[in-house]
């Protein structure tokens, strides 16, 4: 007699809209819970070429006191980056990752690294008290073309000088209508899981006319931010999980299930 899996995502279908390769990871971690998991990556990246000006930042390392990394495409494009030209990393400077998977790709690289413990966001980094009072003191942040000013901006009104590395650019990956048609239509997801404000504006702009259910289907998304403006589009269940890493993930999806 067959006996059912006890598996606590067991046949619970994902949609993962995650660039890569978190998206391949994700899958494979669901996977291990139970659930059939498709790839539909909504953001791609472009590390930026080389130019004077990163140069001059990158050298000068050494004259920071803090050094944040946004994402852990951030932190893996700085450590590439960095280590051509810093062989040992300068002695003195505060590391940082906006969340434990960015912090983790920094100790990876042997640094010591401060995140925050209950929180994953830029007004989490900023409650930290190492950042309450910087005034006059030297911060580099490592990201991508564009996104949000918060955690630069705030810092300047607190008084420190702050330069932004930006290592790439993001944007939308061309699919065609079968691919769209397959992974919505077709694979019928349980679940969507979209983990950025752009992500969600590629969802919207290429899905609603593929997918007449669209915003009927559970949503994932990291924070308040994104969860309103999922609803301003018409997304009916949106859902913030506790945690953004693949165990926060699991546990959001049983509900599901």
């Amino acid at each position: 007699m067959a006996t059912r899996s006890s598996k606590p995502l067991d046949g619970l279908r994902v949609l993962i809209c995650r660039p890569q390769p978190e998206a391949d990871k994700l899958a494979l971690r669901l996977q291990e819970e139970g659930a059939k998991t498709r790839v539909l990556p909504l953001l791609q990246r472009r590390t930026l070429p080389d130019t004077p000006e990163k140069r001059t930042l990158i050298m000068g390392l050494d004259l920071y006191q803090h050094v944040i990394a946004v994402s852990p495409s951030a932190a893996r494009e700085f450590i590439d980056y960095a280590e051509n030209w810093w062989p040992q990393w300068p002695v003195g400077l505060n590391w940082y990752g906006v969340g434990s998977g960015t912090a983790d790709v920094l100790r990876e690289a042997g640094l010591t690294v401060t995140a925050p413990l209950d929180g994953y966001t830029s007004e989490h980094l900023l409650a930290l008290p190492k950042l309450a009072t910087p005034a006059d003191e030297r911060v580099l942040i490592a990201k991508g073309v564009g996104g949000r000013e918060l955690l630069g901006q705030t810092l300047q009104l607190r008084g420190a000088r702050v330069d932004n590395l930006e290592l790439y650019e993001r944007s939308c990956p061309k699919h065609d209508p079968e691919t769209l048609d397959s992974a919505l239509n077709g694979f019928d997801p349980n679940a969507i899981i979209v983990l950025s404000g752009e992500t969600l504006n590629n969802l919207v702009a290429l899905g609603k006319n593929t997918d007449h259910n669209l915003e009927h289907r559970n949503l994932l998304v990291p924070v308040d931010r994104v969860a309103e403006a999922a609803r301003v589009a018409g997304f009916e269940h949106v859902h913030i999980p506790e945690q953004i890493t693949p165990d926060g993930l699991v546990e959001c999806l049983r509900q599901f299930n």
